[in-house]
């Protein structure tokens, strides 16, 4: 794992009152209740809400992520128009251990690379989506680049 960079190299950029923030992600799922135990233990999140075919799962920071049933047959085409995933940013450098051990204890592990003071390991969720988590996030250091995830499918 990375070490959190010194001091010097932490550029925390925009203030919460500079304009809006990512509220909530919305994923559609094949199933709501594997979903919901991988979200929720990934992501230390709790559900406050619930209905038949989707749940609400909040976190630090007012984050949340709203899951969506739509059966077994639902599909994903990634490299298609719209979100293709979301980069979630650890706590602390252990946190971030703490979810790369969690994918890796659950098949779900694909690679874990660092560039620029930046650690992003990758997982997929129960339906083969794509997950990352960072350490440090851009609130502590900014994304000098693009990722060169953005550019593989």
């Amino acid at each position: 794992m990375t070490p959190e960079p010194p001091e010097a190299d932490v550029t925390p950029v925009g203030a919460p009152d500079d304009g809006p923030w990512l509220a909530a992600v919305v994923v559609f799922v094949r199933d709501l209740d594997q979903s919901a135990d991988f979200y929720s233990d990934l992501l230390k999140m709790e559900t406050i809400a619930r209905e038949s075919t989707a749940l609400v799962l909040a976190g630090s920071g007012n984050s949340n992520v709203v899951l969506r049933t739509i059966g077994p047959r639902g599909e994903h085409a990634l490299g298609a128009i719209g979100v293709q995933y979301a980069c979630w940013s650890a706590h602390d450098p252990d946190d971030l251990e703490r979810c790369e051990r969690y994918l890796k204890e659950r098949s779900a592990h694909v690679e874990t690379n660092s560039d620029e003071g930046r650690t992003v390991v990758e997982g997929r969720d129960p339906d083969g989506l794509p997950v990352m988590v960072m350490y440090p996030g851009p609130d502590r250091h900014a994304l000098g680049k693009i990722m060169s995830r953005v550019y593989a499918w």
